[in-house]
């Protein structure tokens, strides 16, 4: 049976004062880092940098915190959560500093502050995610640990809803766009200043042991060549020598990794984890539930281009989103309370479901898609406060301590990888299916007001039901492998170190 380490300094209790320099930390990456996404196009002008360097800018630190998360979760085990908490803190220092002191038409000096800076955020999400969520459990007992875990998805998916209008109303305003990161390096100090003097925590079972260069940069190797392809597919072409170089690159070191990972003792990646239903389960609809982000890249830049609205104004369409996911969490803890976590994660998914399908309505007129889109965001924002704490808390409940930060590690990487995913797939959909001749399409009937941009609307159409599917598919997973009822038995599953024995 795996060791499960005692809280040895039992005259310590975290307080909310503390819970709140958690929040503090977490929403430093997802309200602020990702502000870029909506701030960069207004900023590369000014900062005399091309389309093509802001993209890379914009997407950079998702694919380094999704690389680098489940290393920093075993490491968080093995030198300990508090320390790589604390690391994570100082590196937003560091990132967002960068960010703020890039110089404006620099050339070369320009291009590695901004991406610099990025890359280091990046690092520093992937510390911060899963430590944080490992402190959580391990300080935290039965209602109080769901409490807290609401107020950490506060921080993650409340910070991530509101991202593009706070960076959007920041950068218009007075203060400027540097004034963003400015903000996110002051409560970053107040973070590690609630967080002061709080005990470590570590796994007793990697308190030694070598760390497994071969089987981290076979990883790396295999990750960011899936996300290059993804991410870069339409720019290179997906069956271009270079997008099948990437597809094999990709291929071999999964092979590597897995032949690693089964043959060692000290794996990055404990994926004897996945043995337990309950993980894998919650882990694969966090995947599929955050890929369904595609919706928003869709149906947003579908009214942009068929509608003429600015940016602003089809980021007003999703201020439900946010507003709902806030609203809601606290009561997804409640559900959770009452009927374990299987319901209000299917009630959470189905509800998202439904506000997804009402988004892929494009057959209609503008103004009812408005309705439509407006009301579809607030219930996929429903949807999901329902579903997060519930999966967050199914994830981290059925593991032991000793694997309590790898496995908050690999339920952040679906995240950041389901996102990643889910938004490509989307997003290539929607243009190869503007492809579809549109006497076909206005055969059917069914698209109307304006035919003109028919291929367009079917194509919008196709890439957010591409969404509903993953969500679908979540559902389905759900059922199969989460109990009806919350086991009260500590689970078994068996504590193969992740980055040291």
């Amino acid at each position: 049976m795996p060791s499960f380490p005692q809280k040895t300094d039992t005259q310590w209790k975290p307080n909310d004062a503390w819970l709140i320099g958690i929040v503090l930390a977490v929403i430093n990456f997802w309200l602020f880092a990702q502000t870029l996404l909506n701030v960069i196009p207004g900023i590369q002008g000014s900062l005399g940098i091309e389309r093509t360097l802001g993209n890379l800018a914009v997407s950079v630190t998702s694919l380094f915190s999704g690389i680098f998360i489940v290393v920093a979760g075993g490491l968080a085990d093995r030198q300990g959560r508090v320390k790589i908490m604390n690391l994570g803190i100082y590196l937003s220092i560091l990132g967002s500093l960068l960010i703020a002191l890039t110089p404006e038409n620099a050339g070369g000096l320009t291009a590695a502050a901004l991406l610099g800076g990025r890359v280091v955020q990046g690092l520093s999400a992937a510390c911060i995610m899963p430590s944080t969520m490992a402190l959580v459990k391990y300080y935290y007992e039965g209602k109080d640990r769901q409490r807290a875990l609401s107020f950490w998805s506060i921080g993650s998916w409340g910070g991530s809803g509101f991202c593009a209008l706070f960076g959007g109303l920041m950068a218009t305003s007075f203060l400027g766009w540097r004034s963003i990161f400015w903000i996110s390096i002051v409560l970053s100090v107040v973070a590690l200043y609630l967080l002061r003097g709080t005990p470590e925590s570590k796994s007793a079972a990697k308190s030694v042991g070598t760390f497994d260069w071969g089987d981290m940069v076979s990883l790396i190797v295999a990750l960011v060549a899936l996300n290059v392809y993804i991410s870069q597919g339409p720019l290179i072409g997906w069956l271009s020598w270079t997008g099948i170089g990437l597809i094999a690159a990709a291929v071999v070191a999964t092979l590597v990794f897995f032949g690693i990972e089964t043959s060692r003792h000290n794996p990055v990646l404990n994926l004897k984890l996945f043995r337990n239903p309950t993980f894998a389960g919650a882990t694969l609809s966090n995947f599929l539930l955050n890929g369904a982000a595609g919706t928003l890249i869709v149906s947003l830049g579908l009214v942009q281009v068929a509608a003429g609205m600015s940016s602003l104004q089809s980021g007003l369409l999703t201020l439900g989103y946010p507003v709902a996911i806030l609203a809601t969490i606290r009561v997804g803890e409640k559900l959770l309370q009452r009927f374990g976590p299987k319901r209000p994660i299917i009630w959470g998914s189905a509800i998202a479901g439904v506000g997804i399908l009402m988004t892929s309505m494009t057959f209609t007129l503008i103004g009812q898609y408005i309705v439509l889109a407006v009301i579809g965001f607030t219930l996929f924002g429903i949807g999901l406060g329902f579903y997060a704490t519930p999966s967050t808390d199914a994830a981290l409940s059925n593991v032991p301590d000793d694997e309590a930060g790898a496995a908050a590690g690999i339920y952040k990487m679906a995240s950041s990888l389901g996102n990643a995913i889910g938004v490509a797939v989307s997003a290539a959909l929607y243009v190869a299916a503007q492809a579809m001749d549109p006497a076909t399409i206005q055969s059917w009937g069914l698209f109307i007001g304006n035919q003109e941009n028919v291929g367009l609307r079917f194509g919008g159409a196709i890439g957010i039901l591409f969404n509903l599917f993953m969500v679908v598919v979540a559902i389905i997973a759900i059922m199969v492998t989460v109990p009806s009822e919350r086991s009260e038995k500590r689970p078994e599953v068996p504590a193969t170190p992740s980055l040291g024995s």
